[in-house]
């Protein structure tokens, strides 16, 4: 039972290092904009598509699969900004959301187009074994993702804290019309925070895709369920919190799925979601 208990928590430590990806691009849209961009997945779905694109026609390795994958869910990133998020800036965070609702379905499709088939293979991150440690093993793709989740925090930290971007960002964030008044540009922090917020979205996709060994249309709708979900546990706009939230979400999701079975995995996370609104609501608006 012990070996059982401390198996499943490292397979979900590595499934939140994912998930923490995940969520801190929807927090730090949320946390600077006050908008949740329901498209974050479908952008990221269309990134790995891209790449898998072009791993199919010219079979590129990795690395070049990584940035593809990085810097078209940029580009699809920057296209729900112009036309979700930029025209209701000032104006109702709702129709901003089922704006990019809308942009969902048409992501979607736009990949079907492109690649018909519901499953297509995705190079492997590592083809190896994996690591048995003291009698427990550990995939190097799940290391891969915790160390990268680890960077990529740390980066985003300093970022926000020790650049002019990040400077005006908090300022956005504290009041936009203040910032605005001082002579910060609202639209070109909101681009920036896309910019980031994407390409953080496609590494995470990248990893997960080259984990899995594979790409679905599915992918967008898991992403976007996973990541809200962990930041609506680790509280809307704290980036601990989306951490932390992620890291909580992988390990409820492992051990239910041991001792419960797959079928009240989900249904588990879920619960616990409900239970924490349902006790205090006021922990979501965490900045």
């Amino acid at each position: 039972m012990l070996a059982d208990l401390v198996q499943n928590t490292l397979d979900g430590l590595a499934a939140g290092s994912a998930y923490a990806l995940l969520a801190v691009g929807f927090t730090l849209i949320f946390g600077v904009l006050r908008r949740v961009n329901l498209c974050y997945g479908p952008a990221i779905m269309l990134g790995c598509y891209a790449a898998t694109f072009v791993h199919l026609s010219f079979g590129a390795g990795l690395l070049v699969l990584a940035l593809v994958c990085v810097l078209a869910s940029v580009l699809a990133g920057g296209y729900v900004e112009r036309l979700c998020f930029a025209p209701h800036r000032k104006g109702s965070g709702i129709a901003a959301m089922v704006a990019s609702f809308a942009l969902w379905m048409q992501l979607e499709e736009v990949a079907i187009l492109a690649l018909p088939k519901h499953l297509y293979p995705f190079p492997a991150l590592y083809d190896g074994k994996p690591i048995d440690l003291a009698g427990f093993t550990i995939r190097v793709e799940a290391l891969v993702m915790l160390g990268a989740a680890s960077v990529v925090c740390a980066a985003l930290w300093w970022v926000l804290y020790r650049t002019r971007f990040g400077i005006a960002a908090r300022a956005v964030i504290d009041s936009p019309l203040a910032a605005e008044l001082s002579g910060i540009s609202v639209p070109r922090v909101s681009m920036g925070v896309f910019a980031l917020a994407s390409a953080i979205g496609g590494l995470a996709g990248f990893l997960v895709s080259a984990s899995f060994e594979q790409v679905t249309p599915m992918l967008g709708m898991w992403s976007t369920f996973k990541g809200l979900l962990a930041m609506m546990l680790g509280g809307l706009g704290s980036l601990p919190g989306a951490v932390a939230g992620a890291l909580v979400l992988g390990l409820v999701e492992a051990h239910s799925q041991w001792f419960l079975g797959p079928q009240l995995r989900d249904l588990l996370a879920f619960l616990m979601l409900f239970m924490l609104l349902a006790i205090g609501p006021r922990w979501m608006t965490t900045r």
